[in-house]
Protein backbone atom coordinates (compact mmCIF):
# COMPACT_ATOMS: atom_id res chain seq x y z
CA UNK A 1 0.00 0.00 0.00
CA UNK A 2 1.60 3.16 -1.12
CA UNK A 3 1.22 6.70 0.95
CA UNK A 4 -1.06 8.87 -0.19
CA UNK A 5 -0.08 11.98 -1.70
CA UNK A 6 -0.47 15.13 0.05
CA UNK A 7 0.68 18.14 -1.62
CA UNK A 8 1.88 19.04 -5.28
CA UNK A 9 5.11 20.72 -5.86
CA UNK A 10 4.10 22.21 -9.54
CA UNK A 11 6.45 23.93 -11.97
CA UNK A 12 5.87 25.60 -14.83
CA UNK A 13 7.65 28.14 -17.53
CA UNK A 14 6.91 31.71 -18.74
CA UNK A 15 6.46 31.53 -22.57
CA UNK A 16 9.60 30.34 -24.90
CA UNK A 17 11.74 28.30 -22.48
CA UNK A 18 10.57 25.11 -22.55
CA UNK A 19 9.62 23.84 -25.42
CA UNK A 20 8.35 20.34 -26.47
CA UNK A 21 11.91 18.84 -27.70
CA UNK A 22 13.90 20.67 -24.99
CA UNK A 23 16.80 18.69 -24.70
CA UNK A 24 15.94 18.44 -20.55
CA UNK A 25 12.75 16.49 -21.23
CA UNK A 26 9.57 18.09 -21.24
CA UNK A 27 5.97 17.40 -20.49
CA UNK A 28 4.09 17.61 -24.19
CA UNK A 29 3.51 14.59 -25.94
CA UNK A 30 3.72 16.26 -29.28
CA UNK A 31 5.54 19.24 -30.99
CA UNK A 32 3.05 21.25 -32.67
CA UNK A 33 5.10 23.23 -34.50
CA UNK A 34 6.65 21.91 -37.55
CA UNK A 35 9.21 24.78 -37.53
CA UNK A 36 10.51 23.42 -34.25
CA UNK A 37 9.84 19.86 -34.86
CA UNK A 38 14.00 19.92 -36.58
CA UNK A 39 15.32 20.78 -33.41
CA UNK A 40 15.17 17.40 -31.96
CA UNK A 41 13.43 14.54 -30.89
CA UNK A 42 10.75 14.78 -28.42
CA UNK A 43 11.07 13.13 -24.54
CA UNK A 44 8.52 12.84 -22.64
CA UNK A 45 9.17 13.53 -18.96
CA UNK A 46 12.71 14.70 -17.20
CA UNK A 47 15.28 12.92 -18.63
CA UNK A 48 17.19 10.88 -16.03
CA UNK A 49 20.90 12.18 -16.85
CA UNK A 50 19.93 15.87 -17.78
CA UNK A 51 22.64 17.68 -20.04
CA UNK A 52 25.15 20.36 -19.48
CA UNK A 53 23.99 24.27 -19.19
CA UNK A 54 25.65 24.94 -22.14
CA UNK A 55 23.64 22.49 -24.31
CA UNK A 56 20.60 23.90 -22.84
CA UNK A 57 21.24 27.68 -23.33
CA UNK A 58 22.46 26.66 -27.20
CA UNK A 59 19.04 24.88 -27.60
CA UNK A 60 17.46 28.02 -26.43
CA UNK A 61 19.28 31.01 -28.18
CA UNK A 62 18.32 28.77 -31.39
CA UNK A 63 14.80 28.02 -30.73
CA UNK A 64 14.24 32.11 -29.81
CA UNK A 65 14.60 32.91 -33.44
CA UNK A 66 12.28 30.27 -34.54
CA UNK A 67 9.52 31.31 -32.21
CA UNK A 68 6.27 33.17 -32.79
CA UNK A 69 6.54 35.29 -30.24
CA UNK A 70 9.33 36.94 -28.28
CA UNK A 71 10.34 34.57 -24.87
CA UNK A 72 8.98 36.17 -22.35
CA UNK A 73 10.95 37.04 -18.96
CA UNK A 74 9.45 38.48 -15.66
CA UNK A 75 10.47 42.04 -14.40
CA UNK A 76 10.06 42.78 -10.70
CA UNK A 77 6.94 44.81 -11.99
CA UNK A 78 5.11 41.48 -13.31
CA UNK A 79 5.98 39.49 -10.80
CA UNK A 80 3.95 41.60 -8.57
CA UNK A 81 1.54 41.21 -10.78
CA UNK A 82 1.57 37.71 -10.59
CA UNK A 83 2.05 37.24 -7.04
CA UNK A 84 -1.34 39.63 -6.48
CA UNK A 85 -2.92 37.25 -9.24
CA UNK A 86 -1.86 34.06 -7.32
CA UNK A 87 -3.09 35.39 -4.07
CA UNK A 88 -6.61 36.06 -5.18
CA UNK A 89 -7.07 33.03 -7.09
CA UNK A 90 -5.99 30.89 -3.86
CA UNK A 91 -8.20 33.09 -1.80
CA UNK A 92 -11.06 32.34 -3.86
CA UNK A 93 -10.58 28.38 -3.76
CA UNK A 94 -9.13 27.54 -0.91
CA UNK A 95 -6.11 26.49 -1.80
CA UNK A 96 -3.23 26.16 0.98
CA UNK A 97 0.15 27.36 -0.57
CA UNK A 98 3.25 26.86 1.51
CA UNK A 99 5.94 28.14 -0.68
CA UNK A 100 5.75 30.14 -3.56
CA UNK A 101 8.72 31.46 -5.91
CA UNK A 102 8.27 33.62 -9.34
CA UNK A 103 11.14 33.66 -11.09
CA UNK A 104 11.58 35.58 -14.27
CA UNK A 105 11.58 32.73 -16.41
CA UNK A 106 9.09 30.18 -14.22
CA UNK A 107 7.30 29.72 -11.23
CA UNK A 108 7.32 27.30 -8.34
CA UNK A 109 4.59 26.14 -5.88
CA UNK A 110 4.46 23.84 -3.57
CA UNK A 111 0.25 23.27 -2.56
CA UNK A 112 -1.36 20.80 -0.07
CA UNK A 113 -3.85 18.94 -2.65
CA UNK A 114 -7.51 20.12 -3.11
CA UNK A 115 -10.60 18.81 -4.71
CA UNK A 116 -9.19 20.40 -7.82
CA UNK A 117 -6.54 18.42 -9.59
CA UNK A 118 -3.23 19.51 -10.11
CA UNK A 119 -3.39 20.36 -13.47
CA UNK A 120 -6.92 22.37 -12.37
CA UNK A 121 -5.10 24.36 -9.84
CA UNK A 122 -2.21 25.43 -12.79
CA UNK A 123 -5.05 26.18 -14.72
CA UNK A 124 -6.26 28.91 -12.30
CA UNK A 125 -3.39 30.41 -11.19
CA UNK A 126 -1.65 30.48 -15.03
CA UNK A 127 -5.18 32.07 -15.97
CA UNK A 128 -5.74 35.01 -13.35
CA UNK A 129 -1.92 35.70 -13.60
CA UNK A 130 -2.31 36.13 -17.32
CA UNK A 131 -5.04 38.05 -16.96
CA UNK A 132 -3.94 40.34 -14.31
CA UNK A 133 -0.96 40.65 -16.73
CA UNK A 134 -2.28 42.15 -19.51
CA UNK A 135 -4.53 44.26 -17.72
CA UNK A 136 -1.49 46.02 -16.03
CA UNK A 137 -0.56 46.47 -19.27
CA UNK A 138 2.68 44.30 -18.87
CA UNK A 139 2.42 42.66 -21.54
CA UNK A 140 -0.08 42.73 -25.24
CA UNK A 141 -2.72 40.78 -25.02
CA UNK A 142 -1.62 38.86 -28.34
CA UNK A 143 1.65 37.24 -26.74
CA UNK A 144 1.15 34.15 -24.71
CA UNK A 145 2.56 34.19 -20.81
CA UNK A 146 3.51 30.59 -20.29
CA UNK A 147 4.51 27.50 -22.02
CA UNK A 148 2.22 25.83 -23.14
CA UNK A 149 0.76 22.46 -20.88
CA UNK A 150 0.80 22.03 -17.55
CA UNK A 151 4.58 21.90 -16.29
CA UNK A 152 5.81 19.27 -13.77
CA UNK A 153 3.99 17.80 -11.23
CA UNK A 154 6.06 16.21 -8.30
CA UNK A 155 4.08 14.31 -6.11
CA UNK A 156 4.90 14.82 -2.39
CA UNK A 157 3.96 12.06 -0.05
CA UNK A 158 5.42 12.84 3.13
CA UNK A 159 5.50 16.23 5.32
CA UNK A 160 9.45 15.31 5.53
CA UNK A 161 8.99 15.71 0.95
CA UNK A 162 6.85 18.97 1.75
CA UNK A 163 9.92 20.64 4.19
CA UNK A 164 12.56 19.77 2.05
CA UNK A 165 10.85 20.81 -1.20
CA UNK A 166 9.57 23.91 0.71
CA UNK A 167 13.33 24.45 1.68
CA UNK A 168 14.14 24.30 -2.30
CA UNK A 169 11.60 26.78 -3.35
CA UNK A 170 12.77 29.10 -1.15
CA UNK A 171 16.25 28.86 -2.17
CA UNK A 172 15.57 29.00 -6.21
CA UNK A 173 16.41 32.87 -6.34
CA UNK A 174 19.89 32.45 -4.90
CA UNK A 175 21.90 31.11 -7.60
CA UNK A 176 21.04 34.05 -10.05
CA UNK A 177 21.61 36.58 -6.95
CA UNK A 178 18.02 37.65 -6.51
CA UNK A 179 16.44 37.91 -3.16
CA UNK A 180 14.40 35.23 -1.23
CA UNK A 181 10.45 36.35 -1.65
CA UNK A 182 7.97 36.35 0.80
CA UNK A 183 4.25 35.98 -0.62
CA UNK A 184 1.00 37.19 1.90
CA UNK A 185 -0.87 33.89 0.45
CA UNK A 186 2.01 31.62 1.32
CA UNK A 187 1.03 29.74 4.88
CA UNK A 188 3.53 27.73 7.50
CA UNK A 189 3.48 24.66 7.08
CA UNK A 190 2.37 22.58 10.24
CA UNK A 191 3.40 19.04 9.10
CA UNK A 192 -0.01 18.22 8.18
CA UNK A 193 -1.32 15.82 7.97
CA UNK A 194 1.26 14.56 10.69
CA UNK A 195 0.39 17.57 12.56
CA UNK A 196 -0.17 17.75 16.23
CA UNK A 197 -3.57 16.37 17.17
CA UNK A 198 -3.74 14.01 14.23
CA UNK A 199 -5.39 10.80 14.04
CA UNK A 200 -3.67 7.42 14.20
CA UNK A 201 -6.58 5.98 12.23
CA UNK A 202 -6.52 8.63 9.45
CA UNK A 203 -6.41 6.08 5.76
CA UNK A 204 -3.48 8.44 5.73
CA UNK A 205 -1.44 7.09 8.31
CA UNK A 206 -2.40 3.76 7.79
CA UNK A 207 -1.07 3.97 4.22
CA UNK A 208 2.18 5.14 6.19
CA UNK A 209 1.90 2.02 8.25
CA UNK A 210 1.49 0.12 5.58
CA UNK A 211 4.89 1.42 4.12
CA UNK A 212 6.94 1.41 7.22
CA UNK A 213 6.78 5.18 7.35
CA UNK A 214 4.76 5.96 10.37
CA UNK A 215 5.32 7.26 13.29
Amino acid sequence: MNPLVIAHHLIWTAYGWWLPNDPRGSGSFLIRSDILAHLGELHHGRKPVQPPGKVIRQFQNYAEDLLKHPRLAFDNVAIEQIAFAFGQKIAEHRYTCYACVIMPDHVHIVIRKHKHSAEEMVEHLQAAARKQLIAAECFASTHPVWTAGAGWDGFLDHPDEIRRTIRYVEKNPDPIGLPRQSWAFVKSYDGWPLHPGHSAQSPYVKALTAAGRYP
